[in-house]
């Protein structure tokens, strides 16, 4: 008889680690830290904090920099109003001397022509009725 085939160990298939994805802003704040995390999940609960801690630093540059982006917009709009208003002033200003200028040349041939009515002796006219 043949002699049976050899029995191997059937290998288990386990599920494969989670491994930890870290970015390239996680990777460099956790040097600066002087910190190494391992590749694969889980971690140690210090290390989930400093994970934390620079994710939490990550955001807060984020939000920061919004903040800035923002601020800047707002203020890029109230410059390009206040231009707007200024250019807008200017023209105003140049229509109300104009029309100071007219209503004081009308105001003095409205004078002229009073002066030279009240100058002319009084027309008397014949009402016929009929």
């Amino acid at each position: 008889s043949s002699p049976d085939p050899p029995v191997h160990p059937q290998t288990l298939q386990s599920s494969p680690v989670p491994q930890l994805r870290l970015t390239e802003e996680e990777k460099r704040l956790l040097a600066q830290e002087g910190v190494t995390l391992p590749g694969n999940l889980p971690l140690t609960q210090a290390e989930e904090r400093l994970l934390k801690k620079v994710r939490r630093k990550i955001r807060n540059k984020q939000s920061a920099q919004d903040s800035r982006r923002r601020k800047k917009e707002y203020l890029d709009g109230l410059e390009s109003r206040a231009a707007a208003c200024s250019a807008l002033n200017q023209e105003l200003r140049k229509k109300v001397q104009e029309l100071e200028k007219s209503n004081g040349s009308l105001l003095r041939q409205l004078q002229a022509l009073i002066k030279e009515t009240s100058t002319k002796p009084a027309q008397t006219g014949t009402c016929v009725v009929v």
